[in-house]
């Protein structure tokens, strides 16, 4: 497609046609579907006597789609195998050499984007290359099929007409078989792809969580220990805004307890977003909270009980998979 002949004539010209038969011949291959379309872009390489780049949407978003739905079957294929090989091609050898001449010199947080901005963008100049001359190349295949047209069936309007609308036209089958290869791809990359990007991440996040968790249940159980009691409303502040904290007394789920925190995710972007409003909460195990006269101490005993160090338990809305190690063993 992006090595097509600009010579005059254009390829497969036939020259002597009158114009109205030219554009009875095009409106038989073209079909009805954006037919005042490609007349109008027919018409401008004709005046023009040679082909150039023009601008077709469709084939910007979705080349293969197009091809498909405009029965050109095997260029599908050819564009598939070579084209989609020809970009991956040229990714790998542009991220290999920055790899190694530029990624060491920039900050690991801002890697992945600039990996993805790269192959992003040589996946889009070559989608611009193609929309191009897109339209120059259904042109060339128009006129190709006239002329086989006109060479097969010399004088018969009607063998004509029937092999350029056999040859041209839409098909509805190949849109939706280009919607449904689409849809699997993106079934692929959903099971298959994307699980290797965010179960590493996520991972990494709910450890993090875990140990600010943690943290944060020291600094409580310390003031625990100096006043007695649970210090409810505590700031606790941090820099990973994607972790809230609180200090409570009472959650449900949760045994007896006299103090507990309580992180939630929050603020995850895709593709974790799943995780926001999952909680991690640890809370403190001890005697304190029964109200039995038989087993409550004495004054004395629950200041020393106060002053010993208390147990904490874990528990998470989190699944037996992604919940760390660390919250199923306290």
């Amino acid at each position: 497609m992006l090595f097509i002949e600009t010579t005059t004539p254009p390829p497969f010209y036939q020259q002597h046609l009158s114009a109205a038969e030219r554009t009875q011949l095009d409106k038989w291959f073209i079909g009805k579907r954006s037919q005042t379309y490609y007349l109008k872009r027919f018409a401008q390489f004709d005046k023009q006597g040679y082909l150039s780049p023009k601008w077709h949407w469709a084939a910007f978003f979705m080349t293969f789609g197009w091809l498909l739905y405009r029965k050109r079957y095997m260029d599908a294929i050819v564009y598939s195998v070579a084209g989609w090989s020809f970009i991956q091609l040229n990714v790998t050898i542009i991220l290999v050499m920055f790899e190694y001449l530029a990624m060491p010199f920039i900050a690991e947080t801002l890697q992945m984007p600039i990996r993805l901005t790269i192959a992003a963008a040589i996946w889009i100049f070559w989608s611009c290359m193609v929309a191009r001359w897109s339209d120059a190349y259904y042109y060339r295949m128009a006129r190709r099929e006239i002329a086989d047209a006109i060479e097969m069936y010399p004088r018969q309007p009607e063998a004509q007409k029937a092999h350029l609308e056999h040859e041209g036209g839409v098909s509805q089958y190949g849109l939706g078989l280009a919607l449904g290869m689409f849809a699997f791809a993106l079934f692929v990359i959903q099971v298959q792809f994307l699980p290797l990007y965010e179960q590493p991440k996520a991972k990494a996040l709910l450890y993090e969580v875990y140990n600010i968790t943690k943290g944060a249940k020291s600094r409580v159980e310390l003031i625990y220990q100096q006043t007695g009691s649970c210090p409810v409303g505590l700031p606790l502040t941090t820099d990973d805004q994607k972790v809230h904290l609180s200090v409570t007394t009472q959650a449900d789920g949760i045994p007896a307890s006299t103090c507990m925190v309580v992180a939630t995710v929050q603020n995850v972007p895709f593709p974790n977003r799943y995780l926001n409003g999952q909680t991690m909460i640890m809370y403190r195990v001890d005697d304190t909270v029964t109200t039995n006269p038989v087993v409550q101490q004495s004054q004395a005993q629950n200041q020393a009980q106060i002053q010993s160090p208390a147990q904490w338990g874990c528990i998470s809305s989190l699944n037996k998979k992604q919940i760390p190690k660390g919250c199923t063993d306290d």
